[in-house]
């Protein structure tokens, strides 16, 4: 029941909009909550930063609801934490790293880093890539249980290369690996010659949407090498995962 009335609030209350911030009485009518019960919930979601209060006793969406309801405010975060890490590995490493999240039956690479010390590197590029065919994508969706994604990598995929999987049960068999070792590959898959090592950024308990990757020359990731990138690669997923936290845990003990 609590939980229940906690979700009403928010709905109602998201509903309005940021430019529409409810009263506790206009709560309680848009509810049916009585208003003795709305300002118990509505001052826990104000401590929980999932509300915040405006002028003359209106609350609309907190910092914390309003990062769930929109994406894009939690891309921006993950962003801003990952491109330090990124910099950081594309100089000690030698190779590009980059940034993806997943798009429906795709995925997109959302931001990349480069070495500034004048080893020659390949650019990943912006923008998207398939999901069987390319390490970012399949990191995500060996670790998925998105229906959708799996109606996505079903019948007979696209090949871009000779050396791309297009049988759905060869392409599975690989996510059983991929989800043994932490992290995929692509070898050739993608454009011959051209190869890169990817790991799925896990968030709490929610399904990977993003991942962060490494991509070079195939005389560069010889497989050695793309074993140890895969072993930086998960570790670097783990700081990021665990910065995140600490910042939501930040804004919690703020609000509360």
């Amino acid at each position: 029941m609590y939980l229940e009335r906690i979700l009403i609030i928010l709905e109602a209350v998201s509903k309005a909009g940021s430019s529409k911030p409810m009263t506790v009485a206009e709560i309680a009518a848009a509810t049916n909550v009585p208003k003795p019960s709305v300002y118990r919930q509505v001052g826990d979601l104000v401590e929980s930063g999932l509300l915040e209060p405006q002028d003359n006793g209106r609350y609309a969406l907190g910092p914390r609801a309003r990062r769930l309801s929109d994406p894009r405010l939690l891309q921006d975060q993950v962003k801003e934490r990952a491109t330090p890490l990124l910099k950081t590995a594309a100089q000690q490493h030698g190779v590009a790293f980059f940034l993806s999240r997943l798009s429906g039956a795709s995925v997109n690479i959302i931001h990349a880093e480069v070495p500034q010390n004048g080893v020659s590197y390949l650019h990943p590029g912006i923008g998207g890539r398939p999901l069987h065919a390319c390490s970012c994508g399949k990191a995500l969706a060996a670790f998925s249980e998105d229906q959708a994604l799996s109606r996505a990598l079903s019948g007979r995929l696209r090949a871009y290369t000779d050396h791309t999987k297009t049988e759905n049960r060869d392409v599975l068999a690989e996510f059983d690996g991929i989800r043994r070792k932490g992290y995929a590959e692509c070898v050739e898959e993608l454009e011959h010659g051209i190869c890169s090592v990817a790991a799925p950024l896990h968030l709490n308990d929610r399904p990977a949407q993003y991942s962060i990757g490494a991509t070079g020359t195939l005389r560069v990731f010889q497989p050695d090498f793309r074993a140890a990138l895969g072993g930086i690669l998960v570790a670097l997923c783990q700081e990021l995962s665990q910065l995140l936290l600490d910042l939501d845990r930040q804004e919690t003990r703020h609000f509360g």
